[in-house]
């Protein structure tokens, strides 16, 4: 049953990446349950209203699949062969679809929620990243790396030994003063058939993500992703093997807060907004997190097997950090009460 909004108009209201979703139709996300970052409608489009959108437009590729072209009056226009169409309107605040008749729901909602949803983040002046999250204890870590470079693996092994998810491959986050907070993305997880059978067999449901690719779309049992944010603890760009080289053991290197800054360049989320005043943003945001983020590379070896030693070198990491900073602040506490004066 649709849900009425401020409007009178039916809908159903969503919360996901710390955002507010207004939709036309359903779709597999936690219910509205409080304002976020921005709002964003999402409405169903009927194909002659993308045929006008794009009449006379030389459409840009981005591969044989993904067509896409910035419009006269700023909105953007972006579909995968086969799976769907997207348009973006030029404040970021309505984005109208339309899924290919052929196209499942599950891998509609995946292009939906991800790579269309980032023009309208990016055109409301937000920074996605491309990474994936785990929680260890009550900290988020964060994996980025280009498609392919093992950031869902990684999460698949950490989940399979009870820690959550808070989001695969779009990733918001918020500026505090003391911390920086990252929002939970869709409950699913993109993995391998031979990953997915490995870790989690009692998934049965899964569904291909596209006709391009092996990968298989996991909806989560409740309880295996985070449903609130989570403070970021450090980021880790995973390192992608050189030529086939083997790498003996996981090897964790800190990056100078220059290498830092480039590493999360690199882990922008759409690459297809390229303004001044985006790239401008862009660089401002990057250069704001290396300053307080810890940002280390992540060699391992492409196996399995190796999937337990990485889990345990990072979780050592992450509460190492949290009990150095409990000491600090234990002695920041004792320093102000020496220094208050003592009454008799």
């Amino acid at each position: 049953m649709g849900q009425e909004n401020a409007a009178g108009r039916e809908g159903f209201r969503y919360n996901v990446y710390g955002i507010s979703l207004h939709s036309e139709f359903e779709l597999a996300l936690p219910g509205y349950s409080q304002p976020g970052l921005i709002e964003i409608e999402i409405a169903a489009g009927t194909p002659s209203i993308f045929l006008e959108a794009i009449d006379g437009v030389e459409l840009r590729r981005r591969s044989d699949w993904c067509h896409y072209a910035h419009l006269a009056d700023g909105s953007s226009y972006v579909r995968w062969i086969g799976l769907g169409e997207f348009l973006v309107s030029a404040d970021g605040k309505r984005l109208t679809c339309g899924r290919h008749p052929d196209a499942t729901s599950e891998s509609f909602q995946v292009y939906l929620l991800g790579q269309a949803l980032s023009f309208a983040l990016v055109k409301q002046r937000l920074e996605p990243l491309h990474a994936t999250v785990v929680t260890v204890d009550d900290r988020a870590v964060a994996f980025v790396g280009s498609s392919g470079a093992g950031k869902s693996t990684l999460a698949a092994g950490f989940l399979a030994a009870g820690h959550r998810l808070v989001t695969d491959d779009l990733l918001l986050l918020r500026e505090e003063p003391d911390r920086l907070l990252a929002y939970p993305g869709p409950p699913r997880l993109k993995l391998f058939p031979e990953i997915a059978g490995r870790f989690f067999p009692q998934i049965a449901d899964a569904v291909e993500m596209n006709a391009d690719t092996e990968k298989l779309i996991l909806g989560l049992d409740p309880g295996m992703n985070e449903t609130a944010p989570v403070a970021l603890a450090a980021v880790y760009s995973l390192a992608s093997p050189d030529g086939g080289v083997a790498v003996n053991g996981v090897h964790i290197e800190e990056l100078s807060r220059r290498e830092a800054f480039f590493e999360l360049v690199k882990g922008t989320f759409n690459r297809h907004l390229v303004t001044a005043d985006r790239l401008a943003r862009q660089f401002d945001a990057a250069a704001r997190l290396s300053d307080r983020l810890p940002v280390a590379r992540l060699t391992y070896p492409r196996s399995l097997d190796s999937l337990t030693e990485i889990r345990d070198a990072l979780c050592k990491r992450v509460r190492d950090a949290r009990d150095s900073q409990r000491s600090v602040d234990r002695g920041n506490e004792r320093c102000v009460d020496a220094l208050e004066p003592r009454h008799s």
